[in-house]
């Protein structure tokens, strides 16, 4: 099974069993990580905003127009700034790594 690790708000880090198929949003939820996703990952709003670590940026699709558009209502947007619901994992992205943004 592949594997992501969130950097909490805190700093601190949680490796966590990531199931294929499974969006970045619903692995958090699973494991009790404090990302929001007030729509329940259906692309309507930024609450499931992570920043991507810059290793792991150029391994993801680029983000759809939809996706871009809502990351534009996120806070403290950075360059890898992605949004949990529409990271998919994959056998390629075992060992993603993403932070949770200090504010959302």
């Amino acid at each position: 099974m592949a594997h992501i690790t969130f950097i909490e708000r805190d700093g601190s880090r949680r490796e966590v069993a990531a199931p294929l198929g499974l969006s970045v949003l619903e692995i958090a939820h699973k494991n009790g990580i404090d990302l929001e996703g007030a729509c329940e990952g259906s692309l309507a709003c930024a609450t499931c905003h992570v920043v991507v670590d810059p290793e792991w940026a150029p391994k993801l699709s680029s983000p759809t127009e939809d996706e871009e558009d809502m990351l534009d209502l996120a806070f403290g947007l950075e360059k890898t700034s992605r949004l949990g619901c529409q990271i998919v994992m994959t056998d390629a992205l075992d060992g993603l790594v993403v932070r949770l943004p200090r504010t959302s």
